[in-house]
């Protein structure tokens, strides 16, 4: 019964959450839609945690995805042992410079007295929430070798059946609990998406990419 609850009904709710809340509050707090950064109020710990956090969690968020939506050309890849290990080392390395990075991220929010005020109690939530996975991730890659092989016969055919509406829990049920945890945690922070500053993931200005050029010139003789 706790599988149903936990890999069958969950992470159901906690889409319905993130799409739900997602909707509301992008048309009754429009402008809340956005990081709220804090670079203007202390910038350099802010690089140093940033830069490795961004980098490590986008590119271990990518491998997980492209294990997902091509999981035969993912095993023909991993098929030659040289290439699983290399994709074990740098998931190592990277779950490794997102956790600092991330660290980094919370000690300067605890340690900036100008962070620190304008830190919510869903900021030490999701930064919480993030830590957690992120550790879980980091024991799982380190506790549980070749990761990059069993994620595919395990965690991928029980996500495409929520996919389907036919969740078929026998798929992740006999993990480990630090694997199965990492796997709930990961539903947690769906659900947390439109509570949170994680909002700004889908407002970034991609249109950049297409607007035409600005010139812009400075006016020495302007006073205003």
């Amino acid at each position: 019964m706790s599988d149903i609850i936990l890999f069958a009904a969950f992470p159901y709710v906690a889409v319905v959450l993130a799409i739900g809340g997602g909707v509301y509050r992008y048309r009754h707090d429009r402008f809340s839609y956005s990081s709220l950064s804090s670079q203007l109020l202390e910038n350099r710990a802010l690089f140093w945690g940033s830069v490795p956090w961004h980098y490590g969690i986008t590119i271990v968020l990518l491998a997980h995805l492209v294990a997902f939506l091509v999981p035969g050309v993912w095993s023909h890849v991993i098929a030659d042992p040289m290439t699983l290990y290399t994709l074990e080392v740098i998931g190592f390395a990277l779950a490794l410079a997102a956790l600092v990075g991330l660290l980094v991220l919370i000690v300067r929010r605890l340690t900036k007295p100008r962070v620190f005020a304008v830190t919510t109690t869903m900021d030490w939530v999701l930064l919480a929430v993030l830590l957690l996975q992120v550790v879980l991730g980091f024991w799982v890659s380190l506790a549980y070798r070749w990761g990059a092989d069993w994620y595919v016969h395990t965690a991928v055919p029980w996500l495409y059946s929520l996919l389907s509406l036919d969740p078929q829990t026998q798929y992740v049920s006999s993990l480990p609990w630090a694997v199965k945890l990492h796997m709930l945690n990961g539903f947690v922070v769906i659900a947390l998406f439109p509570f949170s500053r994680l909002v700004h993931l889908v407002a970034l200005p991609f249109w950049y990419l297409w607007r035409p050029y600005q010139v812009v010139i400075r006016n020495r003789g302007y006073r205003g």
